[in-house]
Parts: structure tokens; sequence; C-alpha cells
């Protein structure tokens, strides 16, 4: 299985248009989104885009149609190439690679799953998911018994000599998702990947691959416009506004400590029980506490609560993994964050 590997984007701009490079220093000195199409006839993709998304994790880029976020992750790939900036993995700038080093490095870096499936479908399942490995030449029973293990994994065993019409569309998602990791390529493109599908169906996907992600490490780059899976599946989220990340962090760090307005508004109607975790609210540990119920700190704000109203106490004590205590947690200040409040003073 391939190491996870990082991804380092720098200060990236797209412009679309026939003479793009013309209004770089325009757009750097401030010309708005509008003022570009308006005065000059362009449209603005991504404005001054820095990221840096650690190996083996899951970034989520999200934001409303428009704001970028598609494009963006095209760039990592290079089907898109930037106006101006760099995207380093491994040490080499993407954008400076040759056909050849491109066509390598699609083949073997990364592999990207669809919001539209596409699927071969006048290919069976398992053809389908060995469809990668086909065309970098391994030879049939090697990406057979590779690709089945994958269809085994996604949950599709019994189906590998369906064909794509006889599948349901979350079926035909665990298909692409399955192909994309017979690849083994250690970073993972997922534009809009589960959209398309019926909310049940999409909360059962976003499951499926966070219990992959603990088996495969991957370094997942996943768009979406759906705040609450964002806020499930991300590691960190960098959220998009024309073409321009106005905040990027943590799911803590966004729904605690909105950048603006506009961020706010994303988040009011978030539900901080599941979303909050108690190491993102806790105090101090306090002398006096040491006979308190305990809970771990990745325990969700939800589960504090439950645990202390189920104990009728006003405290818990905070332990991170390895049994260690690192703080408390008190019922007001729970309360407060469930209710929109923020993190309390130290």
């Amino acid at each position: 299985m391939a190491d996870p590997i990082g991804i380092e984007i720098r200060n990236l701009y797209k412009i679309f248009g026939p003479t793009p490079a013309a209004y770089v220093d325009a757009v750097r000195a401030g010309m708005t989104k509008a003022e570009l199409q308006a005065n000059h006839g362009h449209v603005l993709g991504l404005r001054d885009i820095n990221i840096s998304i650690t190996p083996g994790s899951i970034q989520v880029i999200m934001g409303l149609s428009g704001s970028g976020k598609s494009t963006l992750i095209r760039h990592i790939n290079r089907l898109i190439d930037p106006t101006t900036g760099e995207i380093e993995i491994e040490g080499r700038n993407v954008v400076d690679m040759s056909q050849d080093e491109l066509r390598e490095f699609r083949r073997h870096k990364t592999a990207m799953v669809f919001q539209k499936f596409a699927l071969l479908p006048h290919r069976t399942v398992l053809d389908n998911a060995a469809y990668g490995l086909e065309v970098q030449g391994i030879p049939e029973a090697e990406r057979y018994r590779t690709a089945m293990r994958w269809i085994e994994r996604v949950g599709l065993k019994g189906f590998e000599k369906n064909y794509p019409s006889q599948l349901s569309g979350g079926m035909q998602q665990r298909v692409g998702l399955a192909r994309a990791l017979a690849n083994d390529a250690p970073i993972l493109l997922m534009d809009e990947a589960y959209s398309a599908l019926d909310p049940l169906i999409r909360y059962d996907m976003q499951t499926v691959l966070l219990d992959l992600q603990q088996e495969v490490r991957k370094t997942i780059v996943f768009i979406t416009h759906d705040l609450d899976e964002a806020l499930r599946i991300g590691d960190r989220i960098a959220l998009l506004r024309d073409g321009l990340v106005i905040q990027q962090g943590s799911a803590q760090d966004i729904v605690l400590r909105p950048a603006d307005d506009y961020v706010a508004n994303f988040v009011q109607h978030v539900d901080r029980g599941k979303v909050l975790k108690v190491s993102s609210i806790m105090s101090p540990a306090q002398e006096g506490t040491g006979d308190a119920p305990r809970i771990d700190a990745n325990a969700s704000l939800a589960e504090a609560l439950r645990q202390m109203a189920e104990a009728r106490v006003q405290t818990l004590l905070v332990t991170a993994g390895d049994g260690r205590d690192v703080g408390t947690i008190q019922f007001d200040n729970a309360i407060n964050a469930y209710a929109g409040g923020t993190k309390p003073a130290a």
C-alpha cells in the first residue's frame, strides 16, 4: 500500500479568459470578481489559494455553487492549468510537469471519484473496478484479484458480474470508490462524490469512506457544498467564496470561531452537540475533581451532556487517549457551547 503524501498549494490563481495573465496583478491589487468580468470579460476562478494538506488526512473543500471548489480540485491533477501558483507534491511542482510526467503522475499518484460515477456502461462491476489497473498494464489475474478485494471492501461482493445499469446510485458510487482504491494511489480526489445520492445513502457512503480511511490512510481531497458532510468527514475544512478561502481549520475551529458573518450564517443551524468535541470546550483540570466521572477528549458534546444527566453531576474529568487527565468540562460551559457560545477562557 502506498505511503500517504502531502499537498502544498501556494499562491494559486485561476482566471478564465483569452489573456488571463494580464489581469493577475490587478486581482492581487484587489480587483473583484464582478469588476474583472464586467470591465474585462474575464472570470475569476481562484484567488491566492494557500492550503497545506497533511499526508493521510481528509481535506474538505466546501462552498456554494460558483465558489471555485471544483475548479480547485481539478488543479491538483492538472485537469485545469493555473494562471499562476504552485502545487507541490513530493517535492515536485505539478504545474511544471511535462505531459509525459503528468501522465505518469495521474496514473500512479492520484485517483478520482466523480459525482456522476463515470462508470463504463459496457463493463461489469469487476471490469470497471479493474480499469485503472488495466490502463497501467497490470496482468489480468493480478488486476482482477486486486479489484475483487476492493469490491468486497466496499460491500459489493456478489455483484461483480453485474453492469452499472443494474445497480442503484449508491452501489454505482461504491464501484467508483473501489476503482479508485484499486489503483493504490496515495492521493484520492473526490469531487462532489456523494452529492447525487439520497440522504440516507449519502450518510452510508460517508461511513464507508471513514471506515476505509482508517485502513488505507489516503490523502483525500473531498469537495462538497454540504456543511454537515464537511463537518462529519473532514480533518480540516477550507471554506471558499468567490474563489477565495475565507476560513480554514478543523470543524471545531469553524463552528466555535467563524471568521465572519458569512461563515457564521453557514454554521448557525449545525447540531453543535454532534460536531463539537469535549476537547474543544474543556477547561484546565481543577483541584477536587479527581473523583468525577471521566470522558474521553474525543467524545462529542452531546455524549458529555448525556453522561452528566445520567450521573447527575456538574463536572466530568476529560482524559486523553493514554488515560491522562487533561481537563474538565462543566455543565454550564457545555450548555453554553451547545447553545452557540464559544470556548471558555482558560
